[in-house]
């Protein structure tokens, strides 16, 4: 009898064993299944997002920066250098940067504070509400800015200035800071909001700090409005947009971004797919156009503040603020990949702030617009890029670090010995140069006579920089009040 019974279970334990070993063999041929559907998924959405870049290109760039200037040039803020301020001192240029950015012990800012009256870093400055440059002037200042939101769309300028985001669709509020399922989010959630396939009008009820667990994938037509809120995306992972078209980011805070592991994430309300592990930028734009982010605070993220990469074109960054990072802005990521000839990108009204190291921007390729940008700290460079890109500064105020003598150059070229770069189209005009800072221009020296010749609104002088950069980052703006 036990001779039987100990066939028996011998006889079970090879059937189970049998069984696990079939299972076993299944598993890669489900798991290559899963992947190449994702795969295909991704590659038809490359493909699509290709046709938008090409869209989305203009091939006279000087015609959209003949729109910018048109759109924005007014006489409010035209200066001219007084014999003070260009003979300004080192230690006089050091004593006005801590004036701008606050004290250098604090770490909490990532925006400059705003002296008045009000409680803390947040309050509001004496006197009226003034609108410093032509895009706030487009929307501030206006009492009822939170009743016509989607006005905001007819602000923007530049290389973006197509860009609708949500502007055809419905008010979505977010209302839960909570971010814990990344396959079928709460609604409520900022994560279910940016997955809808509809256009939508993104605002928060309350103030709120997100923390996302996996990088946050934002569909189409989209945007995320944070005006009438304090709302921090901080410590976790960061904000992608891949393959997508109008998306406009709009008065957030993003700081502390690391990379996330991957996993099984949903980008559209018909679509989850699995992902690898992000880098941990603060807002990666991947293979996307038309594009506006504008008065965001960024600052310490594990990777770049801002990446714009693969075809990504028709893009605006404005009004935004940028403080303690390395690598800061990166425009075109692979000297490989020749789509990026098509990026145009133009930034403009920013403030480059204290504990920056490099890339403001780097570029690769493309076209990029550094127009009336103020940059008060860098450790090694500002302005660098290779592959030939085409680089228009353009009244920008840059003042080099005073206790870094070798680091005086705005510009730094790679990986081309100076006989290739020699032809790259690199121009400053009214820009300032303070504390011994210096541009070294290349290109066709009749480039700027050939760009003036086409009867382009001149930019605001440099000296006018402090004036339009005065409110860059995330404003204070509440409900019923002047923002």
């Amino acid at each position: 009898m036990q001779q039987i019974l100990k066939k028996m279970v011998m006889a079970r334990l090879l059937k189970l064993m049998f069984m696990f070993f079939c299972i076993a063999g299944l598993i890669p041929t489900i798991r290559a299944e899963t992947f190449d559907e994702l795969d295909e998924y991704w590659l038809q959405r490359g493909d699509e997002a290709r046709e938008f870049t090409l869209q989305a290109y203009h091939s006279d760039p000087y015609e959209i920066l003949d729109h910018f200037h048109e759109r924005h040039y007014d006489n409010s803020t035209d200066v001219a250098p007084t014999e003070e301020e260009t003979s300004a001192k080192p230690e006089e240029v050091e004593n006005e940067v801590i004036d701008m950015v606050g004290d250098h012990n604090s770490t909490n800012s990532t925006r400059r504070s705003l002296k008045g009256k009000g409680k803390g870093k947040w309050s509001k400055l004496k006197g009226p509400c003034t609108a410093s440059n032509p895009i706030d002037k487009c929307w501030r200042c206006r009492k009822n800015w939170s009743k016509r939101r989607k006005r905001l769309v007819k602000c923007v300028r530049g290389f973006g200035h197509m860009t609708v985001g949500g502007k055809h669709g419905r008010i979505y509020v977010v209302t839960s800071n909570l971010d814990e399922d990344m396959v079928n989010p709460e609604p409520g959630t900022l994560r279910h909001a940016v997955i809808q396939k509809e256009p939508l009008w993104i605002i928060f009820k309350n103030d709120m700090s997100i923390r996302l667990n996996q990088e946050l994938l934002i569909n189409s037509f989209k945007t995320i409005d944070a005006r009438g809120a304090n709302v921090h995306v901080a410590h976790g992972a960061g904000i992608t947009m891949q393959f997508v078209r109008h998306v406009i980011i709009h008065g957030l805070h993003i700081h502390h971004i690391s990379e996330s592991s991957g996993g099984m994430i949903r980008d559209s309300a018909d679509h989850f797919g699995m992902r690898t592990r992000a880098d941990g930028d603060g807002l990666s734009i991947y293979g996307s156009s038309n594009i506006w982010i504008d008065h965001v605070s960024m600052s310490q993220c594990q990777d770049g503040l801002i990446d714009a990469i693969v075809g990504s074109t028709a893009i605006t960054i404005s009004n935004s603020h940028f403080t303690h990072h390395n690598d800061v802005m990166l425009l075109g990521a692979q000297n490989t990949y020749d789509l990026d000839k098509k990026m145009q990108v133009t930034v403009a009204y920013n403030h480059f702030g204290k504990g920056l190291v490099q890339r403001m921007p780097r570029i690769r390729w493309g076209f990029v617009h550094v127009v009336n940008n103020d940059y008060t700290h860098w450790e090694l460079y500002a302005i660098g890029g290779s592959q030939s890109p085409t680089i228009l500064s353009q009244g920008n105020r840059f003042i080099a670090p005073p206790h870094l003598p070798h680091y005086r150059e705005v510009t730094k070229r790679d990986y081309a010995p100076e006989e290739e770069w020699k032809h790259w189209n690199w121009r400053s005009e009214k820009d300032i140069f303070m504390n011994g800072a210096y541009f070294r221009q290349s290109g066709d020296p009749n480039y700027e006579t050939d760009h003036t010749r086409r009867n382009m609104i001149k930019p605001k002088n440099g000296y006018a920089v402090s004036k339009l950069t005065k409110y860059a980052g995330a404003l204070d703006c509440r409900v019923g009040r002047r923002c």
